[in-house]
């Protein structure tokens, strides 16, 4: 990121600033919708639009999320991989969030399921699943677990209206969050035993490849329909992910939510008028 856009960031962003930008949130009829990743050293905020990195020391980055081509809107499965895989754009901006050899140890997890193709079928399914337990165990070290409830709270008071109160500890807004990356993670694992056994055709050196693109395109297709549903049927495919942040999340404190809340005055600056 330019260093003239870092400076022009923090010159506003005391707590004076921060508030005021919260406080005008609150007034707005209509946010955009937020979602979020938890690091070890602080949090990342994003719209459809816009991400925020906000981190411990006070410090913000930002960036502008990359947007699916069109053609690609349309396209079931294709559209929930393309909308995974840009999810990550911080991770790999450049900009901090990650380091180099962070970021080259989340290449080698996702080129993970490529080497699936050399091993035999049957031992496809548990690579996977060690691979997947590895990355999460890395993405949740330190105090990240605490960040990331941070980071859904943050959310949560966007949501409810709740920003100032929250900043100041004066409401705590949920720490659980149903669109949570943890749920499509329990959602993952049915879905891929279901795709590796009813996989149709012949089992070839493609075979766990493929079961696996076509595991996470399904699982996004799934989650998505879940978060726009309003039928308690739908609501029943979110009860393993919430049970599962009770461990992938930690109750964080006020420090920790106007961390995530930072991150937050910084999307919403840019997007309101």
């Amino acid at each position: 990121m330019p260093g003239g856009l870092r400076r022009a960031i923090l010159s506003w962003m005391d707590r004076a600033g921060v508030v005021s930008v919260l406080r005008k949130a609150e007034q707005a009829a209509e946010l955009p919708r937020l979602g979020g990743m938890a690091r070890a050293e602080g949090v990342v905020i994003a719209s459809e639009r816009f991400w925020a990195f906000a981190r411990r020391d006070g410090s913000v980055s930002e960036g502008v999320m990359p947007a699916p081509p069109a053609a690609v809107r349309r396209v079931p499965l294709l559209r929930g991989l393309v909308k995974l895989g840009l999810a990550l754009a911080p991770l790999f901006g450049g900009t901090g969030v990650a380091r180099p050899r962070e970021r080259a140890l989340l290449v080698v997890a996702l080129l993970a399921p490529l080497s699936l193709i050399f091993l035999p079928h049957a031992a496809s399914l548990p690579v996977g699943i060690a691979t997947a337990v590895l990355l999460l165990a890395w993405l949740l070290r330190g105090r990240t677990l605490f960040l990331h409830g941070a980071e859904h709270r943050a959310i949560a008071a966007a949501e409810s209206g709740k920003l100032v109160a929250a900043w100041d500890g004066l409401a705590r807004p949920t720490r659980f969050s149903p669109r949570c990356g943890t749920n499509f993670a329990a959602l993952v694992l049915p879905v891929s035993i279901a795709a590796d056994h009813l996989w149709p055709l012949p089992v070839a050196a493609y075979t766990p490849f493929a079961v696996t693109l076509v595991s996470l395109g399904l699982t996004m297709e799934l989650w998505q329909f879940v978060q726009t549903s309003r039928h308690r049927v739908a609501q029943v495919f979110l009860i393993p992910g919430l049970a599962l942040q009770r461990l992938t999340t930690r109750e964080p404190s006020v420090e920790e939510t106007q961390v995530a809340l930072r991150a937050v005055a910084s999307v919403l600056n840019r997007e309101l008028p």
